[in-house]
């Protein structure tokens, strides 16, 4: 039994650790599109579900032969959650929120997940876990000023002052509190699958991606204007023993995303199986920590002494939300 609860949790390390490379590779992607055509995310998402989807059918279903363990019905429910995540997301960059606050903002899940779970599941918490949503709520708050906050024009500094008007932040804060929520409530339900049906997160992989594709038919506009700015992208070559390939900078950008965001997301689908929905959460947040720390120091992202702060806050209250001071010293007086 010892044998088989360590072959369990070095499974989990190993996914987490797939988790933090694979998402990691996959924002500087996404950060690298976005920086030249903001517009682009359904593109990105239907190119990430198409790869999603084909790998599925081929490996999952067994071209349609294997019949789902879930019934349907519950898959089209948690597409109708994903899509509202995905579309609240991808908007959220039309409206030229910083990617900073975005990574930040989405931090919150865990504040999100706490709410969803005294609300939906009536559950109850300890003083320190309120304690910490507290602590994360205000180094939100704080990051979020600070990116609303426009530099003085006299400053000589290269920093450019944000030109979003206040419609624009309210419509751009909205969607992401809308995307937030509906996230949490996603992987809440999600373990409430898994309890009832069992753990397949394959499956499930498959399912929620595919049966959003008709989706995206109503995108179809915004879309096919992306493939022509994604065609016409500046060349890139790429140097092979044999020849040389040329190829569009942001297809060959978007290529590299989706493979990323598939090995992240069906790491993240294997975690979701082996671990809690807070879990879950708090693994996907420390992933956007490290994220954004890179995106900071790669991309050259305005980050001020608040922005730390705010970051700080968020980081000291997540570390109290699992109760890690208080594992240390029971592991100290043993």
């Amino acid at each position: 039994m010892d044998m088989k609860s360590r072959s369990s949790d070095l499974k989990i390390v190993s996914v987490i650790a797939l988790v933090f490379m694979s998402c990691g590779a996959n924002v500087v992607a996404l950060e690298s599109i976005i920086r030249h055509t903001p517009g682009a995310g359904n593109l990105i998402n239907l190119a990430q579900i198409a790869v999603i989807s084909v790998e599925g059918f081929l490996f999952s279903t067994r071209c349609g032969r294997q019949r789902s363990h879930i019934p349907l019905r519950h898959y089209i429910l948690l597409v109708l959650h994903f899509f509202v995540v995905s579309l609240t997301s991808s908007y959220a960059n039309v409206y030229n929120m910083p990617m900073p606050l975005i990574m930040i903002f989405r931090s919150g899940s865990l504040i999100a997940n706490l709410i969803l779970g005294i609300l939906i599941l009536k559950r109850h918490y300890t003083l320190t876990k309120y304690l910490s949503v507290i602590i994360i709520t205000i180094g939100i708050i704080v990051c979020t000023l600070a990116s609303i906050h426009k530099p003085d024009e006299n400053n000589d500094s290269n920093v450019k002052p944000n030109q979003n008007t206040s419609f624009d932040w309210t419509v751009g804060i909205l969607l992401m509190l809308l995307s937030l929520f509906t996230s949490a409530n996603t992987g809440i339900f999600q373990e409430k699958l898994y309890q009832k049906f069992g753990k397949h997160p394959h499956e499930a992989l498959f399912y929620t991606h595919f049966l959003q594709l008709p989706g995206f038919l109503l995108l179809l506009s915004n879309i096919t204007q992306h493939i022509v700015i994604f065609t016409k992208s500046e060349p890139y070559i790429i140097d092979l023993t044999a020849f040389s390939l040329i190829m569009p900078k942001l297809w060959l950008l978007l290529l590299a995303n989706c493979l990323a965001q598939y090995i992240c997301i069906r790491s993240v689908f294997i975690l979701t199986a082996e671990c809690t929905s807070l879990t879950v959460t708090l693994v996907v947040t420390i992933r956007k920590f490290l994220s954004l720390i890179f995106s900071i120091f790669y991309f050259q992202n305005t980050f001020t002494s608040s922005h730390w702060l705010g970051m700080a806050l968020v980081f000291i209250g997540t570390i109290l939300f699992v109760d890690i001071p208080q594992r240390v010293f029971k592991v100290k007086t043993k």
